[in-house]
């Protein structure tokens, strides 16, 4: 079944370029471009993406408040940021209102496509130097006492796959579980943290050292 996938980009070139992309590789269905946030959000209950391929800069609402809006609203949408902006604020931002992953621009082709695929497959794509900066962004704070959400075993063993970057398939394979079993303990995990995305679980359980020393 074909992923489908909406671009949020204000740059007519940049979108047409993304929708080309999009067209012309099997297993995508593009399911809506827009050059503003509002207009993506005007027409989500008919879009309905999987996947949506977000720009930060945008006239009116910018694409870090689009993401968190929709992730509250609508959990289970990935959301893939495509930004030149790389700087520590706007990556720190974006991960924590609940993007599924950051990318920059400019981004070739097979790249756009494996982000997406990794970002449906449960994966946080990122481009080399934002993984690193995000890492280097939840070094530079102290973290406090580890927080105790009554995480299971299992819901712990399956969380710190998540940090390492494994997608549900891969976290099933290592567990010897079925992928419906990892995307059940995945929604517990989200629940007891009080989260809404794998970036924010992730981000959580850096921060707050949710997962016991090893």
């Amino acid at each position: 079944m074909a992923i489908a996938v909406s671009v949020v980009e204000d740059h007519p070139d940049i979108r047409m370029g993304i929708g080309l992309t999009l067209r012309n590789f099997p297993g995508y269905r593009l399911v809506g471009e827009y050059g503003s946030a509002e207009e993506c959000l005007r027409d989500f209950d008919q879009s309905r993406p999987d996947v949506i391929i977000m720009d930060i800069n945008l006239p009116g609402i910018s694409g870090i408040e689009a993401t968190a809006r929709i992730k509250n609203e609508y959990p289970r949408t990935e959301i893939v940021i495509l930004s030149v902006l790389e700087d520590d604020d706007h990556v720190f931002r974006a991960i924590c209102a609940g993007a599924s992953g950051y990318v920059t621009k400019p981004i070739l082709p097979a790249q756009l496509t494996e982000a997406i695929d990794q970002a449906f497959s449960g994966g946080t794509p990122m481009s080399p130097h934002i993984a690193r900066k995000v890492v280097d962004l939840f070094r530079q704070h102290i973290p406090p006492p580890r927080a105790d959400y009554l995480l299971t075993p299992r819901e712990l063993e399956v969380l710190e796959l998540l940090t390492q970057g494994d997608d549900y398939k891969l976290i099933a394979e290592k567990l010897f579980l079925s992928i419906f079993t990892v995307r059940a303990h995945i929604r517990n995990i989200y629940d007891k943290l009080h989260v809404h995305s794998k970036s924010q679980a992730v981000a959580k359980a850096l921060k707050e050292k949710v997962l016991p020393a090893r």
